[in-house]
């Protein structure tokens, strides 16, 4: 059984984790339409590794930060 505190510090991380996702889905979206990324997308038909991997962490960490907000403490299990 998860204790006040525990549940406290998930949300917490959650927060935190759910903060940094937005923040690098939008640095990612960011540095996807930069001049640089568009030059490269030019030439090689895609965009940046960095701007993906950024986008794709954002996410990431979003939905895993939604969870823990959404879900910490609310398991049936029994001790």
């Amino acid at each position: 059984m998860t204790t006040g505190r525990d549940q406290l510090m998930n949300r917490a991380i959650g927060v935190a984790l759910l903060v940094v996702g937005v923040l690098l889905l939008v640095w990612g979206i960011n540095a996807s339409d930069s001049v640089g990324s568009q030059i490269s997308e030019t030439f090689t038909g895609k965009p940046t590794d960095k701007s993906m991997w950024m986008i794709i962490g954002g996410c990431v960490s979003g939905i895993t930060g939604l969870g823990l907000l959404l879900f910490s403490g609310k398991h049936g299990g029994t001790a």
